[in-house]
């Protein structure tokens, strides 16, 4: 899978880890930067810039990493066609996926230790979406983005 990853100046770190994590298991990465934990970085450049590589199918996912992952995710979910979760947990991740077909996991690195993020990222990339009345929810989202309104 074609991975975009990055990283406020919070989540290099953890960054680093999950690029390593991820090449390991075959995948290949897109890392966005930042690339030292000096370099401060704003989050919602950051975001766009993952979010962009995924709606134009230049990658297959994206990941970006930040202190707590509300800001990121809030950014993200700003850019038509993403739909970002924050995923503090394994049950988060499996929802994300399945229910939502999250195209971007937003991880926060004061939330989760290391270890739980691998497994957290493991879980996203593993789970499927489920379709059915999921799918129709889906929609739903991508009519609200296109300003259409629900019935």
């Amino acid at each position: 899978m074609r991975i975009a990853i990055a990283a406020d100046h919070n989540g290099v770190a953890l960054k680093t880890r999950l690029v390593e994590w991820l090449e390991a298991r075959g995948h290949a990465v897109d890392d966005r930067g930042a690339h030292t934990a000096e370099q401060v970085a704003d989050y919602p450049p950051l975001c766009v810039d993952v979010c962009r590589r995924v709606v134009d199918g230049s990658v297959d996912r994206g990941m970006v990493i930040g202190g707590s992952g509300q800001g990121e995710s809030i950014a993200c979910n700003k850019i038509r066609g993403i739909r970002a979760g924050v995923c503090p947990d394994l049950f988060h991740a499996r929802i994300s996926r399945g229910n939502n077909d999250a195209n971007v996991l937003i991880l926060g690195t004061k939330v989760v230790s290391p270890a739980l993020a691998e497994e957290i990222l493991a879980t996203w990339l593993e789970t499927p979406f489920k379709g059915g009345v999921h799918q129709r929810r889906l929609d739903q989202i991508a009519a609200l983005e296109r300003g259409e309104t629900l019935t």
